[in-house]
């Protein structure tokens, strides 16, 4: 049997296992696009499990992960964006700590401090990752732009 003529189907079991992950993953990722935490980076990984149990999901992944791109270096595209977005990430780290330990706020204890604490340490990882990445591109820009020799 040719294999490209015929290109291999998941199977049932994958299917089941990647519709309810990433049906899962993308719930929390749109939760989270208007809660704090990295929702457009959880829509992305919904997205590349649905699309790894479901062929047909891969049209909608090129697109999210290029505003996911996007946003990841807009917010490290100025002093004052990675102020604000480091600044959040600490006050994410923070508030979680605080919930941790206080219990009697509301939704208070390890849950919701672990999942704070977590998304403001994807948060900061994700800068460090963008701000390298906007760095090489300058850099490669910054060396294929032609220097003309100034007359003295």
């Amino acid at each position: 049997m040719n294999s490209r003529r015929h290109p291999h189907k998941p199977g049932f079991g994958k299917q089941v296992a990647c519709g309810v992950g990433g049906g899962l993953l993308l719930l929390v990722g749109i939760a989270l696009l208007v809660l704090p935490g990295p929702g457009l980076l959880l829509v992305l990984g919904g997205l590349l499990v649905l699309a790894n149990g479901f062929p047909a999901a891969q049209r909608f992944v090129d697109p999210v992960e290029r505003r996911a791109m996007q946003a990841a270096e807009e917010s490290v595209s100025s002093p004052l964006r990675m102020v604000f977005s480091i600044g959040t990430g600490v006050v994410l780290i923070a508030a979680g700590v605080v919930w941790w330990v206080v219990p009697r706020l509301p939704l208070g204890g390890w849950p919701t401090g672990a999942s704070l604490i977590l998304s403001g340490l994807i948060l900061l990882g994700l800068l460090v990752v963008s701000y390298r990445r906007v760095q090489a591109h300058r850099a490669a820009a910054s060396d294929a732009t032609p220097t003309t020799p100034t007359s003295a």
